[in-house]
């Protein structure tokens, strides 16, 4: 969960009163590692993000309190009608505001909508509040609405990079996401009193999505920075772990040539991100080969395969990107589907439940069991370490072995 890798892993202590597992943590390799919790939603119906609130409750012991936050694909609500068209998440001071608007002013975009949550400021909630949460819709310059999609895509993405630079350098806030049909809430707290500062416990129909990913817990081997809280997105992909990623210092080192958005490395999980969008959207290759970049096969498997030339050029050429430690990866893509892959070794757990109208990613069982009481649990899905099992826009359920 952070650059450190492993840094503030404690050694394993035999006489712990409970089994270490029960606690929230993990033994690998004779060191006890805290494990975080992640989750996600995805529904053939909008879903108000106090679901999400209740699927990491009930696995508290997962996290420390230190913050939470969620992505939210395919929205609902109030921004329903505005699907093709870009909206800021952003949290900043007064003068981060006017900077922001004064840039996007400039470049050309105008607002046509935005929403400001009515927050609860009562005392003693554990938050580490901003002066304003800013929920803007814009529409795309004169001169680009007509453009191609992607030069669009490139736009936006320039767009959130230069207010990221703008705002860094005295804190005036944070940039998050800047895309259609995409809404990002990070904050720093206790993630019970942060859904009640932003009135999420009680849902309504102005804040409602069909895709949600959400983790309840920061980049805690480090200082404390909003940016490390996952889940990460970038460019319609949305990405967060549980785990720890000891190949992070490789990763950055070749992620920092492939492409301008690759920056902040403030979390050894946005590694995850950055591969998922090189390999599917920059390479545009299909998504069963991330599973083969980040956790290759050994080379006496894909010496059996017909594949093998092609594998084996992937591990030549990709090889800095292959990820280790224990760690279970959850993805959103563009299109809205929903996956989820581990580790070679399946050291991080990740389970699936559905229904008719609902798919629940969770870290453990009781998270799912708060949200989808009523399913058939012998149907629960219980992901490999070789593969990738994904959720399309129809809940159909596709599970690719590697």
């Amino acid at each position: 969960m952070s650059a450190s890798g492993m840094a503030q892993n404690l050694l394993y202590n035999p006489r712990l009163p409970l089994p270490a597992i029960a606690q929230g943590y993990l033994i690998h390799e004779g060191v006890l590692t805290k494990m975080c919790r992640i989750g996600a939603i995805k529904s053939l119906n909008y879903v108000h993000p106090s679901q999400a609130l209740q699927l990491m409750q009930s696995q508290q012991k997962g996290h420390d309190n230190s913050g939470f936050a969620m992505v939210m694909h395919d929205l609902g609500g109030i921004f329903e009608n505005y699907k093709h068209l870009p909206t800021l998440s952003m949290a900043a001071t007064d003068q981060g505001v006017r900077l922001a608007e004064d840039i996007l002013h400039q470049a050309g975009f105008q607002r046509v909508m935005q929403w400001v949550p009515e927050t609860d400021d009562r005392p003693g909630l554990d938050i580490n509040a901003m002066p304003n949460y800013v929920f803007e819709t814009f529409d795309y310059p004169k001169s680009f609405r007509n453009a191609e999609q992607k030069v669009k895509e490139d736009l936006l993405l320039d767009m959130r990079l230069k207010l990221r630079a703008a705002l860094e350098p005295n804190e005036e806030g944070f940039a998050y996401s800047f895309w259609p049909d995409v809404v990002t809430l990070k904050e720093i707290g206790n993630p019970r009193d942060i859904g009640t500062y932003f009135r999420l416990w009680e849902p309504d129909t102005k804040l409602t999505a069909k895709v949600i990913t959400t983790q309840c817990r920061q980049n805690t081997n480090y200082d404390i920075v909003r940016y490390a809280a996952h889940p990460f997105h970038l460019q319609g992909y949305t990405a967060l772990a549980n785990g720890e990623n000891t190949f992070y210092l490789k990763n950055v080192e070749f992620q920092r040539k492939l492409h301008r958005g690759y920056i902040g490395f403030e979390s050894d999980s946005q590694c995850f991100l950055y591969t998922l969008h090189y390999i599917h959207r920059e390479l545009n290759w299909p998504l069963r080969y991330f599973k083969h970049v980040v956790t290759p096969l050994p080379f006496d498997d894909i010496e059996k395969r017909e594949d093998a030339q092609q594998l084996k050029a992937i591990r030549q050429s990709l090889g800095h990107l292959e990820i280790n430690g224990p760690n279970t990866i959850i993805g959103v893509l563009p299109d809205n589907t929903l996956f989820t892959c581990c580790d070679a070794k399946k050291l991080r757990p990740i389970v699936i439940g559905r229904t008719e109208d609902t798919v629940v990613f969770s870290s453990e069982v009781c998270g799912i069991n708060e949200i989808l009481p009523d399913r058939d649990w012998a149907t629960d899905i219980y992901p490999h370490e070789r593969e990738i099992v994904t959720i399309d826009e129809k809940l159909e359920v596709q599970r690719w072995k590697q």
